[in-house]
């Protein structure tokens, strides 16, 4: 550590001239990395609606099929119509009334099956199926979607998972920027308010933008990342990180009190505060690498890209924060400040008095918290939180009302199935509550015809590779409890007739969806939970303080998550994963340093209450200025935000942040003082004067380092 510290300190400019030509691979990496808008392709492909899918989109390519409504026009000019978009480039057929019967029948004499498809109930609109040669979240589909609109008029709205994608796409890439400058911005102000300098903070959140810009950049080896991933990561890797920078800065600014030579006072700033750099993001880096393990891999998707980005963070302050603090020294003395920070003597003095009543109403509120936390409810389509003004909103909620038509579910049986059965299958279905029409082959030709004689179209639209397919259309939402009712219903019909049948389409996979995050949610909970205590236990010698310590942060979790139940506040089904390891991660670092201090404090003779008072109200400086941060930048971009997963997910990371904090100093601190006989004896050497522990330093400048020594 010592050569890197002298190359980094006195080779500041090739330093500052690498990190800056960084960027450009970067960026070029940024541009070469797709972005996934279908969250539903990140399902296990085990799954019986997953390999519908896939039939779907190999044998039928219906996977990416979309609906255009056309309003108020006649049969000549709705055929005109489809031949322009089927002239549009990656679609492969649209299919309308024309391809089954003579346009020149009207509707009210097609059979009711049919008419209830293609024609709306009062007639005014009419739907046509567009299928596309590459899957919804692709590119080319996107793209075409985009020039279908642009040869259709108002007359026409495009619905269905396609455009739905097409829509988020162009939200996210237009309010991605504006997240991110929101984020830095008001995390600039934050810490300019928090420090004593105007101009540092905007060195440390610049050159944590450079780690950003890295992570962001180097995501092309995962082949894509999720628009979630994409909105949530640069906001959530400066909420996480900058606390990596403020440790460096606090133990500079130590440093320069000891010694007039700035290059030497950062070295021994580096030196001593690198081991505890690594230990402090050790918790977060835990945090999100247990997103890896959900089957669902949207988490693997944002564990592996805000790991990496913890580890950049982490590497891009050793390596070159440095050298822009050396080389902007001047200009920073130049722009000094009063800082604002509260004084926690009289709150702790207060909460210390009252150990036992904060201690007890932390026992007595844990419960409740938890259930209530437990009980919050969840949205798990994402398409219907999008802003009302959307075109792909507008055109579904036509549907709904004009149509009847809100889900459409795709059967997939052996094309081998006796006609008299599969008319069977098809009666029972109709019968399911909630489903309101069903388009099958036999409806067109019925059991008697010859399939020699039938219709080329007819057959490559229904039945082909030895499949055979029908359309259900069904007035309920999907990821509803009556959706996913109506799916398992139709699944257990179809499955008596036909064992190897599937049943697939946006309900189906939204159920199968919800089964696989419920085990997602707990499992991840539970590895983040058991790495993070195993981490504290080695670096504090102790079996009771990560028991502590994490109880009290799943009980700011359960707080926050119970908020929502309280207000009756519906989040995204990801959104209780990503808290729970986020917040545990991120925010565990301040129940840490609160304990460390104490043992310090306890280790340096003095009593244990006058030691926890020491403790906290030294560590609440710190654990303000972090808190604030965090807050501002994802407070920020909840106001600004339009899409509502990542409006939720940044408004519960604010007010974790805050919860947290609140809860270490309320909560922690008057249970580290009443457990500490117990803490004493289940802790290797507490009390004792620590040389290989976590020791934090009553440093100036609200210093909040710890260090581990080799052999921990």
């Amino acid at each position: 550590m010592e050569k890197i510290a002298k190359f980094v300190t006195v080779k500041t400019r090739l330093v500052i001239i690498i990190s800056l030509l960084l960027i450009i691979p970067c960026v070029i990496g940024y541009f070469s990395t797709d972005v996934s808008y279908d969250i539903l392709s990140y399902l296990p492909g085990d799954l019986g609606s997953v390999k519908g899918e896939q039939i779907l989109n190999e044998t039928y390519n219906y996977g990416s099929m979309t609906m255009v409504l056309v309003k108020n026009m006649p049969s000549k000019r709705v055929t005109q119509l489809k031949e322009k978009i089927s002239g549009v480039e990656n679609v492969q057929s649209v299919l309308w009334v024309d391809d089954f019967f003579d346009i020149s029948i009207p509707p009210d004499i097609l059979p009711d099956e049919v008419k209830n498809i293609f024609y709306s109930r009062d007639g005014e609109y009419t739907l046509m199926l567009v299928q596309f040669s590459a899957d919804c979240s692709s590119e080319d589909t996107i793209d075409a979607v985009n020039r279908i609109k642009s040869v259709t008029d108002k007359q026409c709205l495009l619905s269905g998972l396609t455009p739905i994608n097409a829509d988020t796409k162009k939200l996210s890439d237009e309010q991605a920027p504006l997240y991110i400058a929101v984020a830095v911005v008001l995390a600039v102000a934050a810490m300019a308010l928090t420090m004593e300098s105007y101009l540092r903070p905007l060195i440390l959140v610049g050159v944590l933008f450079l780690a950003v810009i890295y992570n962001m950049g180097t995501n092309f080896f995962l082949g894509d990342i999720s628009y979630i991933t994409q909105c949530i990561a640069a906001i959530l890797q400066l909420a996480v990180t900058i606390d990596y920078s403020i440790f460096l800065v606090n133990r500079f600014n130590e440093e320069r009190k000891l010694t007039e030579d700035k290059t030497l006072a950062m070295q021994r700033a580096l030196k001593a505060s690198a081991v505890s750099l690594s230990g402090s993001s050790m918790t977060t880096l835990f945090g999100f690498l247990a997103l890896c393990f959900m089957q669902f891999s949207l988490g693997l998707n944002i564990g592996i890209v805000m790991a990496k980005g913890v580890l950049l963070g982490v590497a891009t302050v050793i390596f070159v924060l440095p050298a822009y603090l050396l080389t902007f020294d001047k200009a920073v003395s130049r722009g000094r400040h009063k800082k604002f920070t509260p004084d926690f003597t009289k709150v702790v003095g207060f909460v210390v008095s009252k150990k036992k009543v904060f201690s007890v109403i932390a026992l007595v509120l844990f419960i409740p918290s938890m259930i209530l936390s437990l009980s919050v409810k969840k949205y798990y389509n994402l398409a219907g939180t999008m802003p009302d003004d959307l075109d792909s909103v507008v055109a579904l909620n036509t549907l709904k009302t004009e149509f009847n038509m809100t889900t459409s579910h795709f059967i997939i049986v052996n094309d081998d199935i006796p006609a008299k059965k599969l008319n069977r299958m098809e009666t029972q279905i109709r019968e399911v509550e909630g489903v309101n029409t069903v388009l099958a082959y036999n409806l067109f030709i019925g059991p008697s015809f010859p399939s020699d004689i039938i219709p080329d179209r007819i057959n490559e639209a229904v039945k082909q590779g030895g499949y055979q397919l029908m359309l259900v259309n069904s007035g309920y939402e999907a990821a509803t409890d009556e959706s996913n009712r109506q799916v398992e219903k139709i699944d257990e019909i179809v499955k008596s007739y036909d064992p190897q049948g599937y049943v697939t389409g946006e309900g189906a996979l939204y159920n199968d969806m919800i089964d696989v995050t419920r085990t997602d949610f707990t499992v991840t909970s539970i590895i983040s939970i058991l790495a993070i205590f195993v981490l504290i236990a080695i670096l504090f010698r102790s079996l009771s303080i990560p028991l502590l310590l994490i109880a009290s942060i799943e009980f700011a979790i359960f707080i926050n998550e119970g908020i929502s139940t309280v207000l009756g506040v519906e989040i995204p089904f990801i959104a209780p994963t990503v808290i729970s390891c986020v917040q545990l991660g991120a925010t565990v670092d301040y129940a840490i340093l609160l304990t460390s201090r104490f043992r310090e404090e306890i280790s340096s003779g003095k009593k244990k209450t006058e030691a926890i008072k020491a403790a906290a109200v030294s560590s609440m400086s710190s654990v303000f200025q972090s808190a604030v941060v965090f807050f501002a930048a994802t407070f920020g971009v909840y106001c600004v935000c339009t899409i509502s997963i990542v409006k939720t997910i940044c408004a519960m990371l604010a007010r974790g942040a805050v919860i947290s904090a609140l809860v270490i100093l309320f909560f922690l601190t008057p249970i580290l003082l009443v457990n500490e006989g117990f803490i004493a004896r289940t802790t290797k050497n507490w009390g004792k004067r620590q040389t290989a522990d976590i020791v934090f330093s009553d440093a100036p400048e609200d210093y909040t380092e710890f260090t581990i020594s080799d052999d921990d």
